[in-house]
């Protein structure tokens, strides 16, 4: 089956910005060990990042960050996207909510994805199941993915495999599994 990465929110705002946490620098090496992998193998990379407007529901809680077209909303210098590389903007937790990621998954053929990216309780557990509900298989890299909590973290690597069915793992593992 056909694979895609998936990297998730790996922004200004999250890294060192308005919402930044140590912690999300930490798995820059494991991530960029995987895009490399994918590019070798041509697997498809897509980034998928917040871009928010004024009127999305999220900023009552959350405060203004990753605001469309700011510097917080653009891709950390270490994991910049290359010209192969596919690049959408979300307005909500869910990488499939009211994004065209589904479609144009569906249009190369691919029914696995890989993700990766902060925050694992909140973005990568929704895009999980956005996933899951659209019949994709889902694989998450444990270490390409973080939490400013880590007992949230934690839990929610375990709820993704229990409700899910999301297959957990780590870059090492999956790069000699030769992805599969």
């Amino acid at each position: 089956m056909k694979l895609a990465v998936i990297v998730i929110d790996m922004l200004k705002d999250f890294v060192g910005g308005k919402l930044g946490f140590e912690r999300a620098k930490t798995i820059f090496p494991n991530i960029r060990r995987l895009l490399d992998f994918a590019h070798k193998r041509g697997i498809a990379v897509i980034y998928v990042c917040d871009a928010h407007s004024h009127e999305d529901p999220e900023l009552k809680l959350w405060g203004e960050h990753a605001m469309a077209g700011s510097e917080g909303a653009q891709v950390v210098p270490e994991l910049k996207p290359t010209k192969k590389d596919s690049v959408l903007e979300k307005r909500a937790y869910d990488i499939f909510f009211n994004t065209e990621l589904d479609e144009m998954l569906r249009g190369i053929g691919v029914k696995r994805l890989l993700l990766t990216g902060v925050v694992t309780e909140i973005c990568v557990q929704n895009s999980a199941a956005g996933a899951f509900l659209r019949g994709y298989e889902v694989t998450v890299a444990k270490d390409c993915v973080a939490s400013p909590d880590e007992s949230a973290h934690r839990a929610s690597l375990e709820y993704m495999k229990r409700i899910y069915g999301a297959r957990i793992t780590t870059s090492k593992e999956f790069i000699k599994s030769g992805g599969g």
